[in-house]
């Protein structure tokens, strides 16, 4: 077994073949976006892409939310040092978050691994560190601002990917933080403030709490949802926005459905974790549009009870191959895609939600299985002040490297090949700014389509009308 200072030397031998200064690169940019976004289109409900192409239209930072697949296939032409482990796919500053673990603590880390897959550590890195450089953008703040957070972002990951690898194997695995732990560290009164509303925000959003703002009951007394277009509706209602081709229409109910999502998701689960499920009733299923990219991937959330009509949300989402898959040489050793999700989400966070499971729907579809809002909550981005931004970059910075060493179990290669300098830090700067301003050109060239019709798009507002029953 090597020693730590044999493990960082074999990752500083790889600035041989990948310089450090050559992150800077954009990658295989010079492409038309616009097939790559239809092709992402494929396989989804067919009347709610317009919905999900509105959505990419309101900044060029909602546009490069929703188009992983560009930077994907971008990110195909951009050098690595040849480290290859499970990285997260998406892993832009909006998909990390606040949730709760099993035992009811609220932790901070990546929350959203669906595109998760093998890949370069490096993609994961500049993929959040362009996003910070477009939302920051986005949000009027200065260019000396926005280079301050993707440099914060950088500084944070290379300092604790460099404490990681003086750590033992277990002791990155069980290293998480806590939402209290931002209290000690909030670097002003404001940033305190917003991080003790966060917390206090977590911890309201339950599923009692959330019981009374969606449900109603029927005429007979049961429980139901309420449908609230174009966000949630009945599958088999008068409100349904699934093409009337669609298989699932021929169900006829939402019952065979769900009996049909249950019947492999029970197997997913620990055995305490099945017994916990079994003592809760389905009262009602719905379809939920959810996000920016996953608006046309099959959501659905079904509302349980249990002997006290306690509820329990739970959220069933399709899994689709990751973004990553045709751009990498490495290919996933799970063949089911909401699997892949889920052992993803296993193995980079420090712990998962308490019904996390996989299942397979109707006509083979994959999907993956946890609870509907317990306690999550993600950034306010709009409400950051300039040392508040900065302070959420250093977070997610070193969210992500917790991520990648504990994925990888190769921190001290990573820090390795980083060193101590600002060499790296400088060359994804550069990378950011100058993917920033290219996925302003495809921004550009998105909206030309969506004027000319090659592509369709309605806003909320015009979709809830053209859909009311």
């Amino acid at each position: 077994m090597l020693t730590l200072k044999e493990r960082r030397k074999r990752g500083k031998a790889a600035r041989d073949k990948c310089p450090r200064n050559i992150h800077a690169h954009p990658g295989n940019i010079d492409r038309d976006p616009l097939p790559l976004i239809e092709a992402s289109s494929t396989g989804r409900v067919r009347s709610l892409v317009t919905l999900r192409h509105g959505r990419m239209l309101a900044s060029p930072f909602a546009f490069y939310r929703g188009s992983a697949l560009l930077q994907a296939h971008d990110l195909a032409g951009t050098p690595n040092m040849g480290l290859v482990a499970p990285i997260c796919g998406d892993a832009h500053l909006m998909n990390f978050g606040g949730f709760a673990t099993p035992e009811r603590n609220l932790q901070f880390s990546v929350n959203d691994f669906d595109e998760t897959h093998p890949g370069p550590w490096e993609w994961d890195l500049k993929r959040l560190v362009a996003s910070f450089m477009i939302a920051a953008q986005d949000l009027r703040h200065s260019p000396e601002d926005a280079e301050r957070f993707c440099r914060e972002v950088v500084a944070t990951y290379q300092k604790n990917m460099s404490d990681y690898a003086e750590q033992g194997a277990l002791d990155v695995w069980y290293d998480s933080l806590e939402l209290a732990d931002l209290l000690e560290t909030a670097p002003t009164k404001s940033s305190l403030e917003r991080v003790k509303y966060t917390i206090e925000k977590a911890e309201r959003r339950t599923h009692a709490e959330l019981l009374p703002k969606i449900s109603q009951r029927d005429e007979d007394g049961r429980l139901h949802i309420r449908d609230d277009l174009p966000e949630i509706f009945h599958l088999h209602e008068r409100s349904t926005l699934l093409d009337k081709d669609d298989d699932w229409m021929a169900l006829k109910h939402w019952q065979p459905l769900y009996d049909c999502f249950m019947r492999d998701y029970r197997g997913t689960l620990q055995g305490d974790r099945r017994e916990l499920l079994s003592r809760f009733e389905v009262q009602d299923l719905v379809f939920k549009v959810v996000g920016v990219g996953s608006v046309g991937t099959r959501c659905l959330v079904a509302l349980l009870t249990d002997h006290h009509e306690q509820p329990l949300f739970l959220q069933f989402k399709e899994a689709r191959e990751s973004v990553l898959a045709g751009f990498v040489k490495a290919k996933s050793r799970i063949r089911h895609q909401g699997q892949r999700v889920v052992e993803g989400q296993r193995l980079m966070q420090s712990a998962s939600d308490l019904f996390l499971g996989w299942t397979t729907g109707p006509s083979g579809r994959h999907f993956y299985v946890r609870q509907l809002r317990d306690m999550k909550v993600s950034a306010e981005l709009e409400t950051f002040d300039v040392e508040t931004f900065a302070g959420y970059a250093q977070v997610c910075g070193g969210c992500l490297a917790r991520t990648h060493a504990k994925a990888s179990g190769c921190a001290a290669e990573i820090s390795g090949y980083i060193g101590k300098s600002d060499a790296f830090a400088d060359a994804l700067v550069d990378y950011a700014r100058a993917y920033a301003k290219h996925n302003e050109l495809d921004f550009e060239r998105f909206q030309q389509a969506c004027r000319q019709g090659r592509l369709e798009a309605r806003s909320e507002a015009d979709f809830a009308a053209d859909h009311t029953p």
